[in-house]
């Protein structure tokens, strides 16, 4: 399903550029860009963990269309059997001033095929993914009509966060998705949701010591983007650029960047952005500028550890 649907984008893009190309000569056509990285259409809210700052929250709610929007939170890589209405994974968003919120959850892919469990993803404007393990949002919706419904709210132009694992099953690559422990970095589950393509994501970075875990993934995958984010903070993705929010670091490991140090990654501050297809990040100043310090050099070959 997945496959057919991104090939259905290149081929709905390939015409719209023919429809452009062929057009009434008075006409000027608007440019057509394919996005590369990000989702052609809609947002994204990718958390590092904990969910504490405010800013967060309250950025997500205006994406889904504020105090109106019509928000599903899906708690399952929690791993619990049911989550009530109340579960405090609302909470944030409740403190916004949203009123409709639903809770949706199921380990049973039949039922994340039901029309009766997807009905509600499809009349919502924004959906969340809570923390937990990375791995049971996998196994429960994956290629199922959950899945299906939550690109089609990504095509209608709705927003899709998560914190923490909900963070991680935004990329194509699944960082720490074994089932046995979130230690091992390329495990038992190694494909997420993909919302933004040739991408490994990982969390709680600066607060749990893990900066250095991605590079295991990079050097393996030498074609992915490693995005890690620490918590309280996130990246805000529209098109094939992000924005930083909140109060902590973004990381950025890219192999075919190094820092003039010679350092392997480099972090990006609130208020930063980046470009995700040109792999370029920026600092504001009274015009966008680059970063400074990151040249394109692409990382040294290491020896393995024996």
């Amino acid at each position: 399903m997945r496959t057919e649907r991104r090939a259905w984008s290149v081929v709905r893009a390939l015409l719209t550029v023919a429809v452009a190309a062929f057009g009434v000569a008075s006409m000027v056509p608007a440019e057509v860009e394919a996005q590369e990285v990000g989702p052609p259409n809609g947002s994204l809210v990718i958390v590092g963990g904990a969910m504490r700052s405010p800013e967060i929250a309250n950025r997500f709610v205006q994406l889904a269309g504020g105090t109106d929007a019509r928000i599903v939170v899906i708690p399952t890589a929690g791993g619990a059997d049911s989550y009530g209405p109340s579960f405090g994974g609302v909470r944030p968003f409740q403190a916004a001033g949203v009123e409709h919120l639903t809770v949706r959850h199921t380990n049973d892919r039949d039922e994340a095929n039901s029309e009766a469990f997807t009905a509600a993803i499809r009349e919502a404007t924004g959906v969340w993914f809570t923390g937990g393990r990375q791995w049971r949002l996998v196994d429960s919706y994956a290629g199922t009509r959950t899945e299906d419904e939550l690109w089609a709210l990504l095509e209608r132009g709705g927003v899709i966060g998560g914190s923490s694992a909900g963070a991680t099953i935004q990329g194509s690559y699944l960082a720490r998705g074994d089932t046995a422990t979130n230690t091992i970095m390329m495990g038992s589950h190694e494909e997420g949701f993909g919302f933004l393509r040739n991408t490994a994501v990982d969390q709680h970075l600066l607060y749990r010591n893990r900066h250095f875990d991605l590079l295991e993934i990079i050097e393996a995958r030498p074609e992915l983007l490693g995005i890690g984010i620490d918590e309280n903070t996130a990246i805000v993705v529209q098109g094939d650029r992000f924005e930083v929010i909140g109060e902590s670091y973004v990381v950025i490991y890219d192999n075919q960047s190094t820092l003039d140090s010679g350092g392997l990654f480099y972090f990006l501050a609130p208020g930063d952005q980046y470009d995700l297809a040109e792999r370029q990040a920026f600092r504001p100043a009274r015009t966008l500028a680059p970063l400074g310090r990151v040249e394109r050099r692409p990382w040294p070959t290491r020896r393995p550890e024996r």
